[in-house]
Formats: structure tokens, C-alpha cells, sequence
């Protein structure tokens, strides 16, 4: 197994606090870069992964009675910010829970729900019987911003126990898809096409928040002009690029703007969010020789 930078501080503190001297693999892959703003979704599902494999292996070399304590202290190297472990055994028991819910530990959780009312609980039991690692998503507080928001939870089954650990990924509704989009229709308009696509390029420029971002296409040559997710992208002609169902997205949101002036192309496409094949629809609208687009993903 290999142990990223992240990984290998939580198990030495870890080990530290217990005493014990682990020795970790020679290799070691990179902790990730401090995220920008439009793949912080992505951060958070690597940080949520690799605090579970150090849990699962902290949990192997210690057993389960020093692993849950540790689990359970709020100070402790497994509550690390919004992230934190918690177990449950294949009976439906809460074994360890660094969260704010302390009290869940060594008790019955087969009847907690999400805030939809979900049993998130029994479903991810359900989970864990069908595959040893994988994931969950249910709707749960967050304690950052105090909105109910998705939450994914990750897992892996080691023995009896599910081991797991969550992040939140908000998801940007149409209203929120199309108030970005006017905002990026307003600065083109009212500035030069160069500081406008250096804008929806740029991580801190004020046109990516979560998953979404701004992308301009030419209208006549299909190329990126920006494309916030992925600035190297710019220059590309998108015209033959085809969503996971085969159709051609770019061509369709290019004869929507030349035709409409403005409008929506729903398609599949890997939300990188979630690892997961989703429908997403993009708003369109025309400023000159350009479309502007910003997407949002449903289930």
C-alpha cells in the first residue's frame, strides 16, 4: 500500500500518541497541491480517501479497541477539520464516531436518518454487503456553513466493521447556474474579450465556486476561448466531442446560441465531484462571436 505525505503525518500521530514505531513503505505518493477554488470538490473527496486508508490501517495493526478510542477523541489524529471516521459493524452498531454525535457510539444506528429521512445507515450496510469499498450519499448538516447539503461517504469493510469517512458536495442548482451566467455575460459586455476570458481562467477571478464555471466557445471555429475547469484546454476545437450517450454536446450548444441567442443542452457527462457519470445541463447564451456557458449536474 502506498501512503500519501497526508497519510503518513495521521498514522505517525497516530502511532506517537500510542507509543508504537510503524514502519510505512519507502514509496509514497504526493500529498495533493492546496486545491483552487473550481476543483475543490475534487480535493475533498482525496482528502476523505486518504484519511480512510489511514484509518483502515491504523485500525489492522491496532485492532479494534485502540483504533475506536482514537477514532472517538475529538483531539485526536482522525478529526481532522470537516473530516472524521466513524465505524459501524455489520450488525448496524456504532462502534466509533469522531463527529459532533459522540453519543452515537455503542448504540444502535440502524434506525438514523438523513435529512430527507434516508436510512443512511442501513443503506450503507446494504453497500458494504454488495462490495467491500464504495460509497454512500445521503443529505446532512454541515457544520461550515450550516446548510443541508449532499454528503458522500466512503467506505471499506475491514472484518465487521465498515470504516468510513465523508465530504460534502454541494451541488449548484439552475438558479445558481444562471446568475453565473449572467454575471460572465455582464463582464464580457462590459470589458475586452482578453480580460474576460483571462477572468473565467483564472481560479480567484470571481467565475468558479464549487462545480461550477464559465467556458466561452467560438461560434464559428468551436475553440476554446476559456474554459475555467480546465484552462489547458484553451484553443481546442470542441466540435466533435462527444458526452458518454454519443451525442454531440458542443455542436448542439453552438446551434442553440447561433439560432435562440440563448438556451439549455442537457447531457451526460463525469461530474468530478462524484468520479460518476451524471446528467448535466448547460445555459448558453450568445455575446457576439462567442457562447458563454455555465453547467450544473443532476441525478
Amino acid at each position: 500500500m502506498q501512503f500519501s505525505r497526508f497519510q503518513r503525518a495521521v498514522l505517525a500521530l497516530a502511532m506517537a500518541g500510542a507509543g508504537i514505531t510503524l514502519t510505512l513503505p519507502a514509496q509514497a505518493v504526493d500529498a495533493p497541491l492546496p486545491p483552487r477554488p473550481g476543483s475543490i470538490e475534487r480535493a475533498k473527496a482525496g482528502r476523505a480517501n486518504e484519511l480512510l486508508q489511514a484509518a483502515v490501517a491504523y485500525l489492522r495493526h491496532n485492532g479494534p479497541a485502540q483504533a475506536f478510542a482514537l477514532f472517538n477523541d475529538p483531539k485526536g489524529s482522525f478529526v481532522y477539520g470537516p473530516y472524521y471516521v466513524y465505524v459501524v459493524d455489520t450488525d448496524g452498531y456504532m462502534q466509533a464516531n469522531g463527529g459532533t454525535q459522540l453519543t452515537l457510539a455503542g448504540s444502535s444506528a440502524l434506525d438514523m436518518r438523513d435529512a430527507a429521512g434516508k436510512p443512511l445507515v442501513r443503506d450503507l450496510l446494504n453497500a458494504a454487503r454488495q462490495s467491500p469499498t464504495g460509497a454512500v450519499e445521503y443529505r446532512w448538516l454541515n457544520p461550515e456553513d450550516h446548510q443541508i447539503e449532499v454528503k458522500t461517504s466512503l467506505y471499506n469493510v475491514v472484518d465487521r466493521f465498515i470504516v468510513s469517512v465523508g465530504y460534502y458536495t454541494p451541488r449548484a442548482s439552475q438558479a445558481e447556474a444562471q446568475a453565473l451566467l449572467n454575471k460572465a455575460v455582464d463582464f464580457l459586455k462590459s470589458s475586452s474579450p482578453e480580460v474576460a476570458f483571462a477572468s473565467f481562467n483564472n481560479p480567484e477571478g470571481g467565475f468558479m465556486h464549487d462545480d461550477q464555471y464559465v467556458f466561452a466557445l467560438g461560434l464559428e471555429d468551436g475553440r476554446y476561448r476559456a474554459s475555467g475547469a480546465a484552462p489547458q484546454l484553451n484553443g481546442m476545437d470542441v466540435r466533435g466531442m462527444r458526452d458518454a450517450a454519443g451525442h454531440a454536446l458542443f455542436e448542439d450548444m453552438i446551434t442553440v446560441a447561433k439560432t435562440r441567442g440563448s438556451g439549455m443542452v442537457d447531457y451526460m457527462w463525469r461530474n468530478p465531484a462524484t468520479n460518476a457519470v451524471e446528467a448535466k445541463h448547460t445555459l448558453v447564451q450568445r455575446v457576439g462571436d462567442v457562447l458563454l456557458g455555465v453547467g450544473y449536474y443532476t441525478r
